[in-house]
């Protein structure tokens, strides 16, 4: 019988009743101290049909954060709050993992510990405008982390992926994706580093191989995801030979035994024109499950899966705005509209109130 989106599949040793992965949204509805609330929860809740919910990005310190409302996954009263979401998905029969972020350079000093100034590879100011507590403001020159300081990096993911599994979760996703921290590392547009974290291939993985090799030994390879973007070029990225260098990265993560590669499958967010780019040639590189994203549907996600392209395909707006997205493809019924406006902060509009095929 023919694979699609509606087989059973395994992500490493988290067992999915389908291959339709709800992908990481940034929502911006978390409450004070970065705690998810009430509505995180019935939000989850709602999506629990989904072979595998990926939370929005989170934060695993203070200095991680690039955005306002944003939940944390760094203090016990974070934890907390995401035990309310987790145990709400699990008694839907649901799976959830967390998706690990540090943003990086693409922060502002008012979101920071006492207007500390963004960290990143190399001090080099994104294009484009932070968005804070007082609306979009321009991103400010970020400082060049010390080589001292990077195994404090690797100790807030270790940090954050105990209290992930202390929160209930199924595994995490290293967030290595999208222009982000471990992305910054990657790339040669925002890595202009000379010492053993720049340059080559070898130095600019190091940091991501350094963070996954810890955040392994604490959670198993069989419950430990990766997500990727080669080519988005979103927050001001680019590389100047982005084929060879995700090629060596994929290959050098196929040492960790991974539950699978999340891989954006070009640009997103409006950021340019990604570059030229053969995921068929990547998806060979690696040797585990594979989760392919980007403007997917139920047609192309089947004929991914079918040509064995991916093992699961993750939807992003579709989940937002149709909770029940797997019954809808089942049944090849109309899906509902998202409301752009509401995709990023405010209440229960456009975020848990759009209605269910049966409601």
């Amino acid at each position: 019988m023919a694979l699609d989106l509606f087989s059973p599949v395994s992500l490493g040793s988290i067992a999915l009743k389908n291959r339709m992965v709800m992908a990481p949204l940034t929502r911006n509805r978390a409450g004070e101290g970065g705690v998810p609330q009430a509505i995180n929860a019935a939000y989850y809740e709602q999506r629990a049909t989904a072979g595998l919910i990926i939370t929005e990005a989170t934060p695993i310190s203070t200095m991680a954060h690039g955005y306002p409302a944003l939940p944390g996954i760094y203090t016990d009263a974070q934890v907390a709050g995401w035990l309310k979401v987790t145990d709400a998905v699990h008694a839907k029969g649901g799976k959830i993992i967390l998706q690990l972020w540090h943003v990086g350079r693409i922060s502002h000093p008012s979101l920071l510990p006492n207007g500390a100034l963004p960290v990143a590879p190399s001090a080099i100011k994104p294009e484009g405008k932070a968005f804070t507590y007082k609306g979009l403001v321009d991103y400010v020159e970020p400082r060049a982390l010390e080589v001292s300081e990077l195994s404090g990096i690797v100790a807030d993911f270790v940090h954050a992926t105990k209290y992930s599994l202390a929160a209930g979760f199924d595994g995490v996703e290293i967030h290595a994706a999208n222009g982000y921290l471990l992305d910054q590392f990657l790339r040669d547009g925002s890595n202009k580093r000379t010492d053993n974290y720049g340059g080559s291939f070898e130095n600019r993985a190091r940091l991501l191989l350094e963070v996954t090799k810890a955040v392994v030994a604490v959670a198993g390879s069989d419950k430990v995801g990766i997500r990727i973007s080669p080519v988005n070029p979103f927050n001001d990225m680019h590389d100047s030979n982005p084929q060879a260098l995700f090629n060596y990265v994929v290959d050098e993560l196929n040492q960790f035994n991974l539950a699978y590669l999340h891989a954006v499958e070009g640009g997103i967010h409006g950021g340019g024109i990604a570059d030229p780019f053969d995921f068929d040639a990547l998806r060979k590189h690696f040797k585990g499950a594979y989760v392919a994203n980007l403007g997917y549907d139920k047609v192309r996600g089947n004929a991914a899966i079918a040509s064995g392209h991916a093992d699961a395909i993750a939807f992003g707006v579709p989940f937002i705005a149709n909770p029940d997205l797997v019954q809808r493809y089942k049944a090849d019924a109309a899906l509902n509209e998202a409301d752009s406006k509401t995709f990023y902060g405010g209440s229960e509009k456009g975020y848990t109130d759009y209605p269910f095929l049966n409601a």
